[in-house]
């Protein structure tokens, strides 16, 4: 079984959610692969030196015909763009089972760049459409399930974990101090790890940090183009004291290595493989009280769930002054994580590969 599993836009993704998805079901995959399961994966649908990435190389083989695509048994779609289009209109001329997973929608594109509350209702109704084309929608998540259902998209979807790897984060405790000492951090560390977006909770992450003495840190990207929303320039040109903004980040484990609380009051996510990847650390995690977090997460077990900022603030007050309850949520935040191991998520896409096989 030969599945072409398809990122376009790859190489400027690599440091995005979406990125992170796609690599993990390729490593899923292999991992399937290894165990004996009947899958090999191609993640280019363009054969030879053509057209590979980007937005003209989607175009390009939209327009170059069959003949500019590989091979394959089942397609998998994580985008959505002219390349995603293509492959799209080429699997179901060619009566080949197409997967499009959502990870994208337009509640959550909401909050993220300059213009994005604004392009997001004709986003709604291009995913609508997009999403309608699939043999099979995977969402992360229940909850996301729910929001496509709404729109309403006329296909049927199947939520799926996007998993963790903990390979990713291996070795955090290694780095921590090497981290703590580039950034000057000191004492109980509160941070956040990925693209600081308004969506992500800025504004809540640095009004909850003024109210405390702790150092907080947001490891990740920050854009300074046009596309910057103005409420990032806002925070990001002039935090808070005791907050740092460290820009992109190598060494993804050192930033895991480095916090102690993962403070992550994000307002919308499709599930936040981000706090998986805390919580395989063993890091104690105040979250938003969000639909999606309540679906995979237990408040007061392997997380702390608020609703405003002063709940917030208690929060992280509370685990500041007690190690041991820190060590609590973070024990049975590792074993949370455990459930959503790359293993059982190789298996699961394998399993729904072989039954639109079965069913085309």
């Amino acid at each position: 079984m030969r599945v072409l599993n398809y990122l376009e836009l790859e190489s400027r993704l690599e440091r995005a959610g979406i990125g992170t998805a796609h690599d993990q079901q390729v490593e899923a995959l292999r991992r399937a692969r290894d165990a004996g399961a009947d899958v090999d994966v191609v993640e280019s649908p363009w054969r030879g030196d053509g057209p590979v990435s980007g937005l003209l190389g989607g175009v390009g083989g939209a327009l170059a015909g069959d003949g500019a695509l590989r091979e394959y048994d089942v397609a998998h779609c994580n985008l959505i763009g002219p390349g995603s289009v293509a492959v799209a209109r080429h699997a179901k001329r060619h009566g080949r089972p197409l997967v499009l997973h959502c990870h994208v929608t337009s509640e959550d594109f909401r909050e993220s760049f300059r213009g994005s509350n604004a392009v997001a209702p004709a986003l709604r109704r291009y995913l609508r459409w997009f999403y309608s084309q699939a043999d099979l929608v995977l969402t992360p998540s229940e909850y996301t399930k729910r929001q496509l259902a709404d729109y309403p998209v006329d296909a049927p979807i199947r939520a799926m974990t996007n998993g963790v790897d903990h390979g990713s984060v291996a070795g955090h405790e290694a780095l921590r101090e090497e981290y703590r000492d580039r950034f000057d951090l000191d004492g109980t560390v509160v941070f956040a790890v990925g693209s600081v977006f308004e969506r992500k909770g800025l504004t809540a992450f640095c009004r909850v940090a003024e109210r405390l003495d702790h150092d907080f840190v947001w490891f990740g990207t920050v854009d300074s183009g046009p596309q910057a929303s103005p409420t990032v320039r806002k925070w990001t040109s002039d935090p808070p004291e005791n907050v740092t903004f460290t820009g992109w980040v190598d060494d993804k484990p050192g930033a895991f290595g480095a916090g102690d609380v993962f403070f992550f009051p994000t307002k919308e996510e499709n599930q936040g493989i981000v706090v998986l990847e805390a919580m395989a650390c063993g890091k104690a995690c105040v979250l938003r009280d969000i639909p999606v977090f309540r679906e995979y997460f237990e408040d007061g077990h392997d997380c702390v769930l608020c609703e405003d900022e002063d709940e917030f603030a208690a929060a992280l007050d509370r685990l500041a002054a007690d190690p041991d309850e820190r060590e609590r949520l973070g024990a049975n935040a590792r074993e949370t994580a455990a459930e959503h191991s790359l293993d059982r998520v190789g298996d699961r896409l394998v399993d729904t590969y072989e039954e639109l096989l079965d069913d085309a």
